[in-house]
């Protein structure tokens, strides 16, 4: 029996959970307009109070690690409609498709690397993968750029990397704004989709509008593990530091003991990064000559055709 003062405290949490500037009941993925709803790119001073900024605001207030019990309740809760959502869209879209992109968040939209994540992915996307990453910028955002511009020419997608030179830093002013710009010039029609999974806890790196399914948590780990479980293609490894390391070892562990019932592709882009300054790969080239790793099937390449061979020869044999 629920007594007077016991029902008096669950009225207050109630009253909390209406207070909070997210949806504690959402069981849907956001979308880019939700995440930015009441941005406007000709008036930058409205990105310090769209949607996605005032959550944003709201956590590092509530602290990373919440101060109340009622504000953990409340993330878990929204998290866990999350993650119901992403069982609905993988109902919809096969996972044995989904590619995962890593790398760095730093990475410049004016760097070479950035134009080639971006048409890997769309050549991946126009070939029936749908792509994945942290839905952050960077790397991320050159993934879900990629895709949104598949089946558009390339000259189509240097033309909105043009656009987004204007800001080549997620710590630039115009960064939302340009690639607003590119969304409006090009909008998306011919039903490609991507899945960003990014995270509050870096809500300071914003995430990339590109993506067209957006899986928003607050815990971090959480959404870490969801973006390597649910690579079942495959992931593409790109040059990123100290959080693109322990993705690569995070997987690697999955892969080794088949967690998943199989293996997946570990394709690593960048000959002289990946060997010479992180030289993750000859490492596990060495663990699974010694037998301490079992299960990987590691890539390591410069050439996007090398990339879609190895991905494509994988998806193939699963069915």
């Amino acid at each position: 029996m629920i007594t007077a003062t016991k029902l008096k405290e669950l009225g207050g949490i109630t009253e909390y959970f209406r207070s909070v500037p997210y949806d504690v009941t959402r069981k849907s993925l956001y979308s880019a307009h939700e995440l930015y709803a009441g941005f406007d790119r000709n008036d930058q001073a409205t990105f310090d109070t769209c949607f996605d900024t005032r959550v944003y605001k709201h956590f590092i207030a509530g602290g990373k690690r919440a101060a109340l019990a009622v504000e953990s309740l409340a993330r878990t809760l929204h998290d866990h409609g999350i993650h119901l959502a992403m069982d609905e869209f993988f109902k919809t879209y096969d996972s044995h498709q989904c590619v995962g992109i890593m790398g760095g968040h730093a990475q410049l939209r004016t760097a070479t690397s950035f134009r080639q994540v971006a048409v890997i992915s769309k050549r991946l996307t126009e070939m029936g993968f749908y792509m994945l990453s942290g839905g952050g910028p960077g790397a991320m955002e050159a993934t879900h750029l990629g895709a949104w511009m598949a089946g558009r020419t390339e000259a189509e997608l240097d033309d909105a990397l043009s656009i987004l030179s204007a800001a080549p830093s997620f710590q630039d002013e115009g960064w939302l704004a340009t690639a607003m710009q590119v969304i409006e010039r090009y909008p998306q029609e011919k039903g490609y989709v991507s899945l960003g999974v990014p995270t509050w806890l870096y809500g300071h790196e914003p995430t990339t509008p590109f993506a067209t399914h957006i899986a928003k948590f607050f815990e971090n780990s959480i959404r870490e593990d969801s973006i390597l479980t649910l690579a079942y293609g495959g992931i593409i490894y790109t040059p990123g530091s100290a959080g693109t390391m322990q993705e690569v070892f995070q997987d690697a562990v999955q892969n080794h003991y088949l967690s998943l019932g199989f293996s997946s592709p570990m394709i690593f882009v960048g000959r002289k990064f990946w060997t010479e300054e992180m030289p993750v790969y000859p490492f596990l080239q060495s663990m699974m000559d010694t037998g301490k790793y079992k299960n990987l099937l590691l890539t390591l390449t410069d050439t996007p055709d090398e990339i879609l061979a190895a991905l494509t020869r994988f998806r193939d044999q699963q069915k």
